[in-house]
């Protein structure tokens, strides 16, 4: 069954695009993290074209009908298996090297 819920389709399926975009656009994340860490008080100002460049990769994942359904097909895989063992997947840190 792969009726979605309202909690699913706007939370859960939400989350996991959140993760995925964060993962796939991480070297920008880095450069924005990096540039914060650098300026302090004046990354509003200073950090600009990297806070742009993160929002666009961001806002590109989420835009996009295919990568939704790809995360869709993701979190229904996750509910499946929930469904036939009854163990919920841990949801995995983003380990990164910042």
């Amino acid at each position: 069954n792969s009726k979605l819920r309202h909690v699913e389709k706007d939370v859960l399926i939400p989350q996991i695009m959140r993760d995925r975009a964060k993962e796939l656009c991480s070297d920008k994340v880095q450069a924005f993290t990096k540039c914060c860490q650098e300026t302090g008080f004046l990354m509003v100002v200073k950090c600009r074209k990297e806070n742009s460049a993160l929002k666009d990769c961001l806002v590109g994942y989420y835009s996009d009908p295919l990568f939704y359904e790809q995360c869709k097909t993701e979190y229904l895989k996750q509910r499946e298996e929930y469904r036939a063992t009854g163990i919920k997947k841990k949801k995995q840190k983003l380990t990164s090297n910042m």
